[in-house]
């Protein structure tokens, strides 16, 4: 079974059903989650969220105003908390300087936002990504570990580093931004429910799918 990017979409929206990502209540809340998200699991960060909200209810400004010991301690349960703590004190300051006005951020920078995003500490690839997709609404894919055993699983050649899955994979120019939420969701809740090993693959309903580039 050779499945174009859109076809293998659409089936694993038929099988799976919607999956509504990002889990958050805000743009703000996003953008703390997936700092917060990097090299541990969501059932850390969410402590570190819950802790977060109830001190600035994700205010973007209370948020900025945090003193750093504060903030340490917030998002202590999601672990490398120095580097955290840094990285969501740059981000916001950035966000900051603009106003927090996220509309106006997407309409200056344009195409080099992503190039912008990747100055600030602690923002990679795939944060980079995440906030480009869920934050400032560019339909992006976002080639994270579960998408990478994914295209190996479904026969994709050197899908073993970001850069070379942002390389090989283009979102159908039709896909809007929700679809490309929910094609990095549902990718990673397949990851989860099927690439654990090679049993999980095998049961799944895309064993014997071939990923047509």
């Amino acid at each position: 079974m050779n499945l174009t990017v859109e076809q293998l979409f659409h089936k694993m929206l038929r099988e799976m059903g919607p999956q509504g990502w990002w889990p958050a209540d805000s743009k703000w809340e996003i953008i703390l989650g997936a700092i917060l998200v990097q090299n541990t699991n969501w059932q850390n960060v969410t402590q570190s969220l819950q802790r977060l909200d109830t001190l600035t209810g994700f205010d973007p400004e209370a948020v900025s105003a945090l003193s750093i010991e504060t903030l340490q301690e917030a998002i202590r349960p999601s672990g490398f908390y120095r580097n955290k703590s840094r990285a969501i004190t740059d981000v916001f300051r950035w966000l900051e300087r603009h106003a927090f006005d996220l509309a106006a951020i997407r309409q200056a920078y344009q195409t080099s936002l992503r190039s912008e995003l990747l100055t600030l500490f602690g923002i990679g690839n795939e944060t980079a990504d995440v906030l480009l997709l869920y934050v400032f609404d560019y339909p992006v894919f976002i080639a994270d570990n579960y998408a990478r055993k994914f295209l190996t699983r479904l026969g994709v050649a050197h899908a073993d580093t970001y850069q070379s899955v942002k390389d090989l994979i283009r979102l159908p120019q039709n896909f809007s931004v929700l679809d490309a939420q929910e094609f990095h969701g549902l990718i990673d809740v397949f990851g989860k429910q099927h690439l654990t090993n090679d049993r999980s693959w095998q049961a799944s309903f895309l064993h014997g799918a071939k990923l047509q580039l």
